[in-house]
């Protein structure tokens, strides 16, 4: 298992990386987030598909259609010129049908329907004969879901079981146990991760959270943390200036990363060093408060507010500054850290969730989230760190340390594990179903029958036979 034991420290990827096997394997990645939205979800995905194809092996992504990227949470990838291949989304136009991106990535946009935040209408029947089409067609062998929050992953996993086929889940977030929301959910996971063959977390607290929330055997999942591409968050400390010290925050403007922190923490901070200023990238619900804040204080010269920065943008941002800031108060893994890490920022960081998993101790300095405390790890990090580290070495660091490479061959060797594992019979899917609760049990011991009644129907509507099966050297083209 790859967990933090096999990991020198407990920081980044196991050492070498295994070997992927000779004969490819063909796999989908399912979820409802994908670009042009834009996020820590869909960044993963896109980075681990094309980190797959690098290793030979043919990659799908199943997700729902887009409507024009209209707003600054829609974005392609930078490897993407929208101009070139989608022309029509700068026109008001809608992402669906299969489209084909550079490198060789194979997206399904298909037409479901959306409910809230792009998450699909969950219906675990309605959306079975397109999936299962696409899945026969492309000769799938493992169906690879994504985030806890996404009706498509969820659905794709009670139908991989149904179809014999491989099923992984990767868990990006941590959730609690008992807000309402968190409760509904937790009781979902636990439905459709009983048929599940491995699972993957970020984190090693992501682990616990989620075997405590989905009571899966702990021994089917795998611990594999985040990556980032390093090339592109190269350090440059000419962009420094020379004369102040700038702390760069770049977080989406929101409670839950720490804006009434930022709000206490940037005053005392200014008042302590007068050599001191704020960069703040970002966008979101809570940026009111911190402009109230700058109002308040007369901090309008020592604060700069950059609003949304697209992806391919951070870089350009982080080397500006000295010191990187991040006031999250839940995490399951912070890509922002590495980037930062990467481009040559000291890190000054909360210590929750799995945030102290990510850097050595001498790269990053670790506080409570409190204000106080956050004031106390930033103050020091000033004195001691902006002068005394080296951003190249910082790089050199983070680059050894991770790469997407690494997370798709330790993915690979997942997925070999799972299908090495003999498929669930349908009855043996129903015991694990009851399993569920005393009353949910047999409430979804009847949808597993109706949806296997389903799966009957379609085969007679549309026989596995007639299905036109992608040639080997479609796929491989």
């Amino acid at each position: 298992m790859a967990d933090d034991s096999s990991r020198p420290g407990g920081f980044g990827h196991s050492g070498a990386p295994p070997v992927s096997p000779v004969r490819p394997l063909r796999i989908a990645l399912v979820c409802d987030f994908f670009y042009p939205r834009i996020g820590g979800v869909e960044n993963h995905i896109w980075s681990l598909a094309n980190a797959l194809l690098t290793l030979g092996h043919k990659v799908i992504v199943i997700t729902h259609a887009y409507d024009s990227p209209d707003c600054p949470d829609h974005e392609f990838p930078v490897s993407l010129d929208i101009d070139d291949h989608e022309p029509e989304l700068r026109n008001g136009g809608r992402l669906s049908g299969v489209r084909y991106f550079p490198g060789g990535l194979k997206v399904y946009y298909c037409p479901f329907l959306v409910m809230v935040d792009e998450v699909c209408l969950p219906t675990f029947t309605a959306s079975y004969p397109l999936m299962r089409w696409i899945f026969i067609r492309e000769g799938i062998q493992v169906v690879h879901s994504h985030q806890a929050t996404s009706a498509m992953g969820n659905e794709a996993i009670t139908y991989s079981a149904e179809m014999g086929l491989a099923s992984v889940y990767t868990d990006h977030s941590l959730f609690g146990f008992h807000d309402l929301a968190s409760v509904v959910l937790n009781r979902v996971l636990q439905v459709t991760m009983s048929t599940l063959g491995g699972a993957i977390c970020v984190s090693n607290i992501c682990k616990e959270n989620y075997v405590q929330r989905t009571k899966v055997d702990p021994e089917i999942v795998h611990v594999i943390p985040n990556a980032i591409d390093c090339s592109k968050f190269t350090p440059d400390p000419t962009k420094r200036g020379k004369n102040r010290i700038k702390v760069v925050i770049v977080s989406r403007l929101v409670f839950r990363k720490g804006v009434d922190l930022m709000v206490g923490i940037i005053p005392r901070i200014c008042e302590a060093f007068p050599n001191v200023d704020f960069i703040i990238g970002g966008d979101g619900s809570k940026r009111f408060k911190l402009d109230d804040m700058v109002e308040r204080e007369r901090l309008r010269d020592r604060v700069e507010f950059l609003g949304f920065v697209p992806h391919k943008s951070v870089r350009d941002v982080l080397v500006r500054g000295h010191i990187f800031l991040n006031c999250s108060l839940t995490e399951s893994f912070c890509i922002a850290i590495l980037e930062a890490a990467s481009a040559g920022l000291p890190v000054v960081a909360t210590n929750v969730g799995g945030v102290p998993e990510i850097l050595p101790p001498d790269m990053i300095d670790l506080a409570d989230p409190n204000v106080d405390d956050m004031v106390r790890s930033l103050s020091d990090a000033i004195r001691n760190k902006v002068d005394r580290s080296d951003p190249h070495e910082y790089h050199r660091t983070v680059k050894a340390m991770y790469s997407w490479d690494k997370v798709a061959s330790e993915t690979v060797n997942v997925y070999l594990s799972v299908m090495s594992k003999p498929r669930l019979s349908f009855l043996q899917r129903l015991d694990r179903y009851k399993s569920v609760g005393p009353i949910a049990g047999y409430v979804v011991w009847i949808l597993a029958v109706t949806q296997h009644l389903v799966a009957l129907l379609i085969e007679f509507l549309q026989p596995r036979r007639k299905i036109d099966v992608i040639s080997e050297k479609e796929k491989k083209s």
